[in-house]
């Protein structure tokens, strides 16, 4: 993966520039991830706030309990409703993009998984270290496992 890494929404209002190495990709199987993603689950991908930001629009922020009782703030174009990121208050030192809108989406491979116990029955959930079945109290077996197999 090269720096810079860009994305943006489906319209093209709202992009965005990661500076900064991502910390971790995983996939999290959770309700609201089924909801706004409209499948069986989303991603995240992990980066330091200081290395994201918004290069042209304004996203629109909603903000919604988390299922591990956290409360997230939701960013999304205000136009097509494109979900871009979500970060927390009880974590400001990172954001959580949503993959899928990055320009280059080639690079992206999940190394773990969370709340697995509500993932669709259909949806094959590996067992290991990085598979929880609810929200993890540390993340750091995942970033551990990007770095490994990111190399960095």
């Amino acid at each position: 993966m090269d720096l810079p890494q860009t994305g943006g929404c489906q319209c093209g209002a709202v992009r965005y520039e990661l500076s900064a190495e991502p910390l971790t990709l995983y996939v999290c199987h959770c309700r609201e991830c089924q909801r706004q993603s409209a499948a069986a689950f989303g991603m995240s991908l992990r980066v330091p706030a200081d290395g994201f930001r918004i290069t042209r629009g304004e996203p629109k922020a909603w903000h919604r309990p988390a299922d591990s009782g956290n409360t997230v703030a939701c960013y999304f174009c205000p136009d097509c409703g494109t979900r871009l990121y979500h970060g927390a208050p009880h974590r400001p030192e990172t954001v959580n993009v949503r993959p899928g809108s990055l320009d280059d989406t080639g690079w992206l491979a999940p190394v773990g998984h969370v709340w697995a116990r509500r993932a669709q029955p259909w949806v094959a959930v590996p067992e290991g270290p990085t598979t929880y079945a609810g929200q993890p109290d540390d993340f750091t077996p995942l970033i551990e496992a990007w770095r490994r197999q990111s190399g960095s």
